[in-house]
């Protein structure tokens, strides 16, 4: 879906056509949830600080994000895309990956399908949607993003290598800032300079991911669409740019329970436990978790609870920590969510 939370806004709301929104609540510690296209030509985009996207687009029209009612327009969506295949796997609320290998509409073809949907969906839900077709998941994925908004892109089989050799490393999935550094000095800049390092050298530097990347590079992807794949957990981490003691870690860790809580909103289910994630300058993980009797129902209770777990670290006071993060786990449909009992862990 183009814009999700911002497109749904501006179809619901007509006097937010053609403006810049963003999706989020003011203050200083908030996140952009999402941001219609025209507050993207402003350079807004998701997960930024909210004050930032303020500053970078004066004129943006800023709507506190509703995520139930998102949610029941994601589930219009993927009842269209169930009218063509029983194999969806979500990614979130505004994703999905589809096989259409056999549809049970009888097209001809993955593009026609494609096509019928985006028309369902434009018709149906006011929305419009982006497509990619491709031989397995990683390409279509990318694809997706290739003519956004409201675009199809397609790479046949007999196009991968045209498609995906001059690519930049930095679009392959699993590849972050830190693993395209890393490419880099080993002076691989494309897909197709990955290609031509061996598994060896890969597997050298970056373990079991080494083989990954080596598929990667030769457009390989076994990886089946797998429906109602549940999310186990939903997190958020950093690393501190020098080692601080516990007292110091308040603000990274209402920052990163905001971009925890703004990622939870995206799934259909509902997390009941909040872990709070702390490695020490000696590389020494430590978890605390906690399970309310009724799940966090807001980013501010979410941070409470991630603020409270770090009373529970017993550690000196001298005990300095490079790493922290929050994350929410043990997702429930929201009929069961608050039928769970109190856990402490």
């Amino acid at each position: 879906m183009d814009a999700f939370y911002a497109s749904v806004e501006q179809r619901d709301d007509p006097k937010l056509w053609g403006k810049p929104v963003v999706v989020a609540w003011r203050g200083n510690r908030s996140v952009v949830c999402a941001a219609s296209y025209e507050a993207r030509r402003f350079g807004v985009r998701s997960a930024m600080p909210a004050t930032r996207a303020e500053r970078l687009c004066p004129g943006a029209v800023f709507v506190p994000p509703d995520f139930p009612r998102y949610r029941a327009v994601s589930r219009l969506a993927r009842e269209i895309f169930k009218r063509h295949t029983d194999l969806v796997e979500p990614l979130s609320l505004d994703e999905a990956y589809l096989d259409v290998t056999e549809n049970k509409t009888g097209l001809p073809t993955a593009t026609r399908v494609a096509r019928a949907i985006r028309e369902q969906i434009r018709e149906e839900l006011s929305l419009t949607a982006s497509a990619g077709v491709a031989p397995n998941k990683f390409l279509a994925k990318i694809a997706s993003d290739w003519r956004k908004p409201d675009g199809l892109f397609v790479i046949q089989p007999e196009e991968v290598d045209q498609f995906l050799l001059p690519l930049p490393v930095g679009r392959l999935p699993g590849v972050g800032k830190v693993t395209e550094e890393k490419l880099k000095k080993l002076g691989t800049q494309t897909v197709g300079d990955l290609r031509k390092l061996d598994l060896s050298t890969l597997e050298g530097h970056f373990g079991r991911y080494g083989l990954r990347l080596y598929e990667l590079a030769r457009g390989v992807d076994n990886s089946e669409v797998i429906p109602d794949r549940r999310t186990q957990s939903v997190s958020a981490e950093d690393t501190f740019e020098h080692d601080v003691p516990l007292t110091e870690t308040e603000p990274m860790i209402r920052r990163l329970a905001e971009k925890t809580w703004t990622a939870s909103r995206k799934e259909l289910r509902i997390a009941r436990t909040v872990i709070l994630k702390l490695k020490t300058s000696e590389f020494k993980i430590l978890t605390r978790s906690h399970t309310p009797y009724s799940p966090p129902a807001s980013c501010e209770e979410l941070t409470t609870i991630a603020l409270s777990l770090r009373d529970r670290v017993g550690l000196t006071a001298e005990q300095r920590f490079r790493l922290v993060g929050v994350g929410l786990s043990n997702f429930r449909d929201p009929d069961d969510a608050s039928a769970q009992p109190v856990l402490f862990e």
